[in-house]
């Protein structure tokens, strides 16, 4: 006979929780609103008390090293990496995206704490603008939504 059970992760948190936001100060003028949506997504999502230090690194390069400490502090339920690397003429941007998204995927595998890769990787200023909270969206928002989905599945695991 087969048993299933679903397991969902919803995206209310009914359970107090600490999240740590960790922000790039280069391209401010994206990252600034991706924290923004971030954190209204994380106000609007919780039914209860959040605790959520934010973080502010240099750029994307040195993300993983933050979210490796925070993780290894063992006081958070997740972690969010905000920022935004824009290609531009030399080979630099494969070298900084490839380094923060395998740096960030290995903390999480490795802590076993959600590790939400909130970190744009695009061709043009245009399209960070779009995914900074015009039409295609606020991906910081999407990264809380994601974080507490990750914080909840994580609980019932």
């Amino acid at each position: 006979m087969l048993k299933i059970n679903n397991i969902v992760g919803h995206t209310i948190l009914d359970e107090a929780a600490k999240i740590g936001v960790i922000c790039t100060r280069f391209n401010s003028f994206i990252v600034d609103h991706l924290e923004s949506g971030c954190l209204d997504a994380l106000e609007r999502s919780s039914s209860v008390d959040v605790t959520v230090d934010v973080v502010k690194v240099p750029g994307a390069y040195e993300l993983p090293l933050v979210a490796k400490r925070m993780a290894e502090s063992k006081s958070y339920d997740a972690i969010i990496a905000l920022g935004a690397v824009i290609r531009g003429t030399t080979p630099h941007f494969e070298h900084v995206s490839n380094v923060c998204s395998r740096g960030l995927a290995s903390v999480s595998e490795n802590s076993g704490v959600p590790v939400i890769f909130g970190v744009l990787t695009v061709n043009s200023i245009e399209q960070a603008i779009e995914r900074a909270g015009t039409k295609a969206g606020n991906k910081g928002s999407e990264a809380a939504i994601t974080a507490i989905e990750m914080i909840n599945l994580s609980r019932q695991l």
